[in-house]
């Protein structure tokens, strides 16, 4: 199999994965960081409302980086993860892989490196699954803009009753 059709038969997967990891970037880095600007929230119904905020903030920046940069430093990742085992130990290439997603996580230090481990470990559990296609690669592009309307839906409903 050449380089070119077995990244054909990968891509799907690694956007899937982006897709995800980006979704679920944003909601942790909105939970834990949900006024970037530290403004300093004083009730609960404020917390709610920045997150709320963030989601969709947080979103529109990480997800074409986590698209773009993560799909391609996985690939790269899994392909040198791959080139060394093959050479030394085939039971390295787990750990090989992981240690090279992290190392290309290392790019902005623990946000980039949180997104790195997030799209490993749902690259992994995909890999695994073996459950997808080019279809519910392009499907799963929706995810991350379904998130942002709804969340975005979701406060104006809310300023809407204010």
């Amino acid at each position: 199999m050449s380089v070119k059709d077995e990244i054909s038969s990968i891509l799907p997967r690694k956007i899937i994965s982006a897709s995800i990891s980006s979704f679920l970037f944003a909601i942790l880095l909105a939970l834990f960081i949900p006024d970037p600007f530290d403004a300093g929230i004083k009730y609960i119904g404020e917390y709610i409302k920045t997150f709320m905020l963030a989601v969709p903030g947080y979103l529109m920046y990480s997800f074409p980086v986590i698209l773009l940069y993560g799909t391609i430093t996985s690939i790269i990742s899994e392909y040198l993860a791959r080139f060394i085992a093959n050479r030394t130990k085939k039971s390295m290439e787990f750990y090989l892989s992981f240690g090279f997603h992290m190392l290309f996580g290392l790019v902005f230090l623990w946000l980039s490196l949180l997104a790195a481990l997030l799209y490993f470990v749902t690259d992994y559990i995909l890999k695994k699954k073996n459950i997808y296609n080019g279809k519910q690669a392009f499907m799963s592009l929706g995810i991350p803009f379904l998130v942002f309307i709804i969340f975005m839906g979701t406060i104006s409903i809310v300023e809407m009753f204010r």
